[in-house]
């Protein structure tokens, strides 16, 4: 519903059956979920649309497809579906730059506040904390940001970038952003990138995890980064080549929390 998909309900009743318990219904309405979250983002990722009319005729085959299905075989159903796609995270349109990656512009700052909200979520919860999604994204006072590492001054980057428009196009990269309350951009948005490094640390845990003292006395998060094999490390300046890391790492983080795999294993396949 965030994100405006308005055929979501009849997919999430195509597999359902009069007589399926409630366990089997809430199972089968999670893959189908899952299966939805998986091919919007995908999509976004990729800047396509998922407007009603861009969506309804494979949205309507696949109901179809997955009519009255039982769980394990309608987990492994829209499992193959979401690997028949041309695009995902590594896979991508013939317009697109793969090396480039996501990126922010004028139409998309609402859906890349969501796709951050669920990157740190996912590193908080998998180190052990509890969910502040929700704050992410509410609104009010308090409400969260996007916001660039680096600060609007090309001119402070002139021996990377050569013109203030290469440097604007980078700047706007999915690795160079984060979401921080709306006051920490005010008061320290526009500082160079050493400067506001110290106060990331007080910050959600991706912002955090560009100070090398994430690093030091946080066990949850180490564990997590040593079983999920991502890689995380501190940047202790942000240079073009810590914006290339900072991407691949969003992009590994993204392809964790959506994986097509995630149905089979809900479905215990």
């Amino acid at each position: 519903l965030q994100f405006g998909f308005t055929l979501q309900n009849m997919l999430l009743l195509a597999p359902l059956k009069p007589d399926d318990c409630i366990d089997t219904i809430n199972l089968k309405m999670r893959i189908v979920a899952q299966y939805i979250d998986i091919l919007l983002t995908w999509r976004i990722w990729n800047f396509h649309s998922i407007a009603y009319s861009a969506m309804q005729y494979t949205m309507f085959l696949v109901m179809r497809d997955i009519r009255g299905l039982d769980p394990q075989p309608l987990a492994q159903k829209l499992y193959e579906k979401l690997l028949a796609e041309e695009e995902n995270f590594d896979r991508h349109n013939s317009y697109f730059r793969p090396s480039f990656g996501y990126y922010m512009h004028q139409q998309n700052r609402y859906f890349i506040h969501r796709i951050l909200a669920r990157l740190i979520d996912y590193v908080e919860r998998e180190s052990g904390q509890p969910s502040h999604y929700l704050d992410y994204v509410s609104e009010g006072k308090t409400r969260c940001e996007v916001e660039h590492i680096w600060a609007d001054h090309p001119e402070q980057h002139t021996e990377e970038f050569s013109h203030p428009s290469d440097f604007a196009e980078q700047r706007n990269r999915i690795g160079a952003l984060l979401l921080l309350p709306k006051s920490f951009n005010a008061s320290y948005g526009d500082l160079p990138y050493v400067e506001k490094l110290p106060h990331y640390i007080k910050q959600n845990l991706l912002a955090q995890s560009l100070h090398p003292d994430c690093y030091d006395h946080n066990p949850g998060f180490l564990r997590f980064v040593e079983k999920s094999g991502l890689p995380f490390k501190a940047h202790p300046e942000f240079k073009k080549s810590d914006l290339d890391d900072r991407q691949e790492l969003y992009t590994k983080l993204a392809e964790k929390i959506w994986d097509p795999a995630n149905l089979l294993r809900d479905a215990g396949i």
